[in-house]
């Protein structure tokens, strides 16, 4: 790369930065990889962009060379941090680094302006980041313009999987709420270090002006909690284990208790959060 950093491969070895499983950690060593996926993000010359789990830096260095006006870097291993320094020195005042927990941090105070999230997402952490942190925001539209994140392919399918589909689930329902989502492109698993066991996919998620239908995030991700919990059963007894009357409920909401979780749209469940809400 032209900002005259070492390569990565030389960065983690100098470092002693073998990635942690406990962390859910696999680096992408390969820059044409990582410029891509930072390409993939949109224009980022006029973008605050937030990078959760940045390890050695590798996806850091690709934003910052594609133009980002400035990078946010969320990382909880201080082995990395010192690496991550470097970047900091050959991009002055363009980096910013902040030691700690992403599940934890206001990463809305982190930024000035508009701003775009894009991250080669720790495993363990991904979901619980995508729900709780991002789609489930009281302000909406977001503070985000844009997120571009990688997933193992299995969630990614998840996060676009359409009703009726095997794939079709919680995940599915609170991402296509409240953004239009789709999957980018694949990364082989052999691009990572160490290798993971399964192919990762890049995925856009743009938020909606307004979400698709009217409901409180809470009160929606409860009913599709219990719906989902029991897929398999109809929805007049899977909503049994959130009221005893799980039929007012249905009937508020227009919809047939016969029917399973899998068949509903999101506006359906919206339909069933508002009813919920009201009591039924």
């Amino acid at each position: 790369m032209s900002d005259g950093l070492p390569p990565l491969r030389e960065v983690i070895a100098r470092h002693g930065l073998a990635a942690q499983k406990a962390l859910g950690q696999n680096f992408l060593l390969d820059l044409n990889l990582t410029g891509r996926i930072a390409r993939a993000a949109g224009s980022l010359s006029d973008h605050h962009v937030v990078e959760v789990g940045p390890g050695p830096g590798g996806l850091t260095r690709a934003l910052l060379a594609e133009g980002a006006k400035h990078v946010t870097v969320i990382e909880r291993d201080k082995r990395c941090l010192p690496a991550l320094e470097e970047i900091s020195a050959a991009y002055l005042g363009r980096l910013t680094i902040v030691e700690g927990d992403a599940l934890a941090t206001d990463m809305a105070a982190l930024v000035d302006g508009p701003a775009r999230i894009v991250a080669n997402l720790p495993y363990n952490i991904a979901t619980p980041l995508l729900i709780g942190s991002w789609l489930q925001s009281d302000r909406w539209p977001p503070w985000y313009a844009s997120l571009t994140l990688m997933f193992q392919k299995e969630v990614a399918e998840r996060i676009v999987a359409a009703p009726g589909s095997k794939a079709y689930g919680r995940l599915g329902v609170a991402s296509q709420w409240r953004t239009r989502a789709r999957m980018l492109f694949d990364i082989d698993r052999r691009a990572f270090t160490p290798p993971p066991s399964i192919t990762s996919t890049v995925v856009e998620l743009i938020p909606r002006a307004e979400p698709l239908a009217p409901a409180d995030p809470r009160a929606l991700e409860v009913i599709v909690a219990a719906a989902f919990g029991q897929r398999r059963k109809m929805l007049r007894s899977s909503l049994k284990s959130l009221t005893a009357d799980a039929q007012a409920i249905l009937d508020t909401a227009g919809i047939d208790g016969t029917r399973r979780a899998e068949e509903l749209s999101v506006e359906e469940f919206c339909a069933l959060a508002r009813a919920y809400k009201r009591g039924g």
